[in-house]
């Protein structure tokens, strides 16, 4: 049965409660944070002697000073507690941190609207790890991806919106406008938060630190568990460092260097949350509905490429407190908007499946502490943007000299973190080839168990037949394939990526011989997926040839679950053995059709060698 739309999950009560309440947060973030900003820069006098630019910088930092001190805190309240009382809770308390700064509006104090700001910032600190660490628990694997991608989405429309109605508040509203404003979003969210069911806490006898640096601590060494995850956080946090380093330079980049007005700040922000809305919303499809990391390489090359175009394109504006219809008339104004989603979009793609992976892969007991360390170093690397952007600037880079240096810097960045995890790049690899060469048509994979152990068994058709399989399945599998497969460019790259297990035959090579089937049972033994090909080789002819017994001892040592697959569709490809002249091997068209099927578990006492290849050639078929 086809799986529903992400859209379905807002007419769920387990997702739409959830998510109202987080955008309705997100939106009153914005609307307060930028009504302060707004109202104490252009009516200064009533407000503070404060600098314009050091209010701004202050409100940021205060903003950004919880997630440093109390997320560790944070992260372990909700792995303790349920996590939907844990949101309930926050959002109450919401209420009356609006209602604090209701005062600071009708007296005109700095001081108290400072101090709202920070509670809003403690808020949105304590929101997060139970927010994060909510989806996995009432999300099936299917609608990881789109679950966050709404999340997303809702996220960045809330910050546009809240943005724009700021503006209004700020030029056309009295401050018991501005304080009914704000007090009745709070309430809403509150309201919306009551109907999220109730769950069951994720660590009940976990005792909480209510130190702020060991619970900061606690939290890191508990990321640390999975270097995966820990990657994949770094990797979340990037992305928090290049949208701030962006972002933080739009007004003056508007003003200074492209001649708008205060209005095309805005169209600016709005495409660029556009893009990360729509990016978000790209990603389920995208990825077939299963956690694909491969998307990760394609949004970084995204945004590496439009933030370098952005600096080409500057060059062509000109102009002087352009209105937002006048910079849309002006040469190049559409380039320039067009960077501005593609970054956002491509950014969308990046985001969404770090933060699925790290829900699919983290264990419950601690998935709230993991996304407690994430928001600790999403602050800090935001820290880090802001520090960056102002040593290039006072050193006499430009902005769009600085725009130009985040591109690269992307690029530096995303070849270390996937030198240090290949998965990601095999995955990109697997997923391109599925998507622009082939046409990947599963069947039956749902009998791949989501957790445990178990050995798959495929007929080997083709070079590709692992990364097909790897794409199919969103699960990590060791593959175990021919030595002298290792030996061949490229391929011996790709498949020590993927930690395949090498084998060959015992006569040849007694130590590997032995060494395969040892790391296989210890693989099997992790609670892992191996998948071998019986027939030992490729084949010759497109038949599915006799298997061998290998696999049997694999069984004895490790009794497991046999999935048995079948692949055809490749014999014909230039992948395969078919042709013995390079020539002959040039792509006849693209985008043809294969099929994965896979059949269902047989348990490893029923295990038989040539029952095993019986199920195999059913599965297949008459196709090759």
């Amino acid at each position: 049965m086809a799986n529903p739309s992400q859209f379905k999950l807002l007419v769920q009560r387990r997702f739409l409660p959830f998510f109202g309440a987080q955008a309705l947060g997100a939106f009153n973030d914005n609307v307060y944070k930028n009504t302060l900003v707004i109202l104490a820069t252009y009516q200064a006098a009533s407000y503070t002697k404060l600098e314009p630019s050091l209010l701004t910088n202050i409100a940021a930092g205060l903003f950004i000073l919880p997630f440093v001190l109390f997320s560790g805190m944070a992260g372990q309240l909700a792995d303790r507690y349920d996590k939907a009382r844990v949101l309930k809770v926050v959002k109450a308390a919401e209420i009356g941190i609006m209602g604090v700064a209701g005062v600071g509006f009708a007296t005109h104090n700095i001081e108290v609207l400072l101090a709202a700001l920070f509670l809003m910032g403690m808020h949105s600190t304590f929101f997060a790890p139970a927010k994060y660490g909510l989806l996995p628990e009432v999300l099936r694997d299917s609608e990881l991806v789109g679950g966050n991608a709404m999340v997303e989405m809702g996220t960045f429309v809330a910050i546009v919106l809240g943005t724009l109605v700021a503006g209004l508040l700020a030029a056309h509203g009295g401050t018991a406008l501005i304080v009914t404003t704000l007090v009745a979003i709070a309430l809403l969210g509150f309201l919306s938060s009551l109907a999220i069911p109730k769950l069951q806490p994720a660590a009940p006898t976990l005792k909480i630190d209510w130190r702020p640096w060991t619970s900061t601590w606690e939290n890191l060494r508990a990321a640390g568990e999975s270097r995966t995850v820990f990657l994949s956080i770094l990797g979340i946090s990037w992305f928090w460092f290049y949208g701030a380093l962006v972002l933080a330079q739009l007004p003056l980049y508007t003003k200074d260097v492209l001649g708008g007005s205060e209005e095309v700040v805005t169209v600016l922000l709005v495409m660029f949350s556009a893009g990360v809305g729509i990016g978000s919303l790209l990603c389920e499809r995208l990825s077939g509905r299963q956690v694909e990391i491969g998307l990760v390489p394609f949004g970084s090359i995204g945004l590496t490429v439009f933030a370098v175009d952005l600096y080409l394109a500057t060059p062509a504006m000109a102009g002087s407190n352009l209105s937002a219809r006048d910079f849309i008339h002006a040469p190049g104004s559409w380039r320039v908007l067009m960077d501005m989603a593609l970054i956002g979009l491509f950014g969308g793609l990046f985001i969404v499946p770090l933060y699925a992976m790290v829900q699919q892969r983290t264990r419950r007991e601690i998935m709230s502490r993991v996304i407690g360390a994430n928001s600790i170093l999403n602050a800090v690397f935001m820290v880090v943007a802001a520090g960056v952007a102002a040593l290039a600037l006072h050193f006499g880079l430009t902005i769009p000299q600085l725009l130009l240096l985040t591109g690269v810097l992307n690029a530096f960045v995303a070849i270390y973190i996937y030198s240090l995890v290949p998965e990601f790049l095999l995955r990109f690899v697997a997923w391109l080839l599925i998507h622009f060469v082939y046409r990947l048509d599963r069947r039956g994979i749902d009998n791949i168990p989501e957790e445990g152990p178990a050995l798959l068994i495929c007929n080997h058709v083709g070079f590709a037949d692992a990364i097909v399989i790897s794409a199919a399945c969103p699960r990590p599998i060791r593959f175990i394939m021919e030595s002298s497969i290792f030996k061949i460019p490229v391929l011996k790259t790709i498949f020590r990526g993927m930690k395949a297990i090498p084998v060959a035959p015992q006569k040849e090579d007694p130590e590997v011989y032995e060494r395969a089937f040892q790391l296989v049972a210890a693989e099997l033994r992790d609670g892992n997926l191996v998948c071998i090909f019986p027939e030992g080789r490729l084949t010759p002819d497109g038949e599915i040839g006799e298997f061998r017994a290998g696999m049997m001892r694999i069984l004895k040592e490790t009794p497991v679950p046999v999935v048995p697959l079948s692949l055809s569709g490749l014999w014909d490809s230039m992948l395969s053995r078919k042709y013995k002249q390079v020539w002959k091997r040039l792509p006849r068209r693209f985008l043809a059709k294969i099929t994965l099927k896979a059949g269902e578990p047989v348990p490893p006492d029923q295990a038989e060698v040539h029952d095993l290849r019986r199920r195999v050639v059913e599965l297949r078929g008459s196709a090759q």
